[in-house]
């Protein structure tokens, strides 16, 4: 089980500061988990400038140019955000027991380790 997943809200814990142009402290949704690479795609953090070659659509419409996006960044960079505190905090997982239809089933759970919060 990953301990951060896409869709989790996650803070920037390393880096440059906003004051110096970088995104430490920065908040915002993961958009995609490269797990290969061990990387994740932040929402409106680390944006970089992407040139994009002119090209034309079959309506005859251009395309290209110069586009801004998301660039991956390295997971041990980012921190779960506690959804009790809103502050940074480590990921841990216990057993619980869900009943469902009368019958018992132990499932892996991730929680907040600050507030012990299920996640």
């Amino acid at each position: 089980m990953a301990k951060i997943k896409k869709g989790d809200l996650v803070q920037v814990i390393s880096g440059a500061t906003e004051e110096r142009g970088g995104d430490r402290g920065k908040q915002g949704r993961v958009i995609e988990v490269i797990a290969e690479k061990n990387r994740v795609i932040v929402e409106g953090v680390n944006y970089v400038t992407k040139h994009v070659r002119v090209g034309q659509t079959q309506r005859g419409t251009k395309t290209g140019g110069i586009e801004t996006q998301e660039a991956p960044i390295h997971i041990s960079n980012v921190a779960l955000v506690d959804p009790k505190t809103k502050k940074p905090t480590r990921v841990g997982f216990r057993e619980e027991v869900v009943e469902k239809n009368g019958v018992k089933k132990t499932v892996r759970v991730r929680y907040a380790k600050k507030s012990g919060e299920k996640l």
